[in-house]
């Protein structure tokens, strides 16, 4: 596997990307107003509250992110926080940022 330093210091750029363009103000913010019939008020609701959820998302990647560049210093790297067997490789190569294996992160 490549340098997971390098691939972790990657996403988090992209993550915090992500994050900075959620983050900004909505460019139209008129009068939302809510009726009998769905318009462009109910329309925008909806679109910000799938902006806040995938927000929230990306904290959750964002903090685990982090945590793997714990762990590479603590030389834990690899091993599952969870019940501390290795992580397959295959899993840390698709998921640099994996910090639990499979089955933990199923039960997460």
């Amino acid at each position: 596997m490549d340098d997971p330093s390098t691939a972790l210091t990657d996403k988090l750029a992209e993550i915090d990307d992500q994050m900075t363009t959620l983050e900004k103000k909505p460019a139209d913010q008129g009068s939302i107003s809510f009726g009998k019939r769905i318009g462009e008020g109910t329309s925008m609701a909806v679109d910000r509250l799938a902006q806040v959820a995938i927000h929230d998302k990306l904290q959750v990647v964002r903090a685990d992110v982090l945590r793997a560049f714990e762990k590479l210093d603590e030389g834990t790297y690899g091993a599952c926080d969870v019940c501390g067997r290795p992580i397959p490789e295959g899993r840390l190569e698709a998921l640099p940022w994996a910090i639990r294996c499979v089955e933990d992160a199923a039960r997460a």
